[in-house]
């Protein structure tokens, strides 16, 4: 059977001013994987990600997702077809609940905005979806709690939950083990592949142990352009690849 491919960019390229951020970058992330997006510091990955993700508009080249173009599409469009960022809906109300967190993201998906001064009777009907979406990420027994009292990293599985509630065909996650404990690492890496279990995931990571763990596949930026790709063990056996990390961390984790 053939592989479908979910996200794919063809000669993607984004110059700010005289500097090439992205040069002529193209990939394919196919439907059903972990495909990792990795490089040293000033390799361009953010700059791809946002311009994959319809944050930035590229100089040159083509995005399509399943098929569609999608070059020149709002990121609030793409969402609605299923690509979604997990900063889109980041920025959790501290104040809130984690039940009433992922309500307002249900509301969102609806189409009826936070609707903040609508009674809490007019929200019950999306309580059960949203216990369960807190279920998926591990926070059920949180759902009372105010997001200012859940630590960071669970802070970060209800960012999550928050995203799954747009029903994401899609899932982009930036840099999702950033700040995390290792204990919180753990717990992240757990639930990203289990929520990938019916979705395609790309992910930008500094973690070169979550990234081995797992990814499916990998592309290596350097200099803004591609470097090498292909599963862990093809790329961190790479010479170039070692050279771009100075030889330290792919090289002991690949002995």
């Amino acid at each position: 059977m053939t592989e479908k491919i979910a996200l794919a960019c063809q000669g993607l390229t984004k110059h700010f001013g005289g500097f090439t951020a992205v040069d002529r970058v193209s990939l394919a992330v196919r439907e059903g994987t972990i495909h990792a997006l990795i490089g040293p510091n000033g390799a361009g990955k953010t700059t791809c990600f946002n311009l994959l993700t319809r944050v930035l508009q590229p100089s040159a080249g083509s995005i399509s997702y399943f098929g569609k173009d999608i070059t020149s599409l709002q990121q609030e469009a793409v969402a609605r077809l299923g690509l979604v960022r997990s900063f889109q809906i980041s920025a959790v109300f501290l104040g809130l609940t984690a039940m009433q967190n992922v309500r307002v993201a249900l509301m969102q998906k609806a189409g009826l905005g936070p609707q903040f001064w609508r009674p809490h009777s007019a929200m019950t009907h999306l309580d059960a979806e949203a216990l369960r979406l807190l279920g998926e990420v591990g926070l059920a027994n949180e759902a009372e709690t105010r997001a200012a009292q859940l630590p960071y990293g669970r802070k970060r599985a209800l960012e999550i939950a928050m995203t799954l509630a747009l029903e994401p065909r899609m899932l982009l996650l930036d840099e999702p083990m950033s700040g995390l404990g290792q204990e919180d690492v753990a717990r992240i890496t757990a639930l990203i592949k289990r929520v990938s279990a019916s979705r395609t995931v790309l992910m930008v990571e500094h973690n070169l142990s979550v990234v081995s763990e797992i990814s499916d596949f990998i592309t290596v930026l350097a200099r803004g352009a591609i470097l090498a790709e292909g599963d862990y063990h093809t790329v961190s056996r790479d010479e170039k690849v070692i050279t771009a990390y100075m030889g330290v961390e792919i090289a002991e984790e690949s002995l």
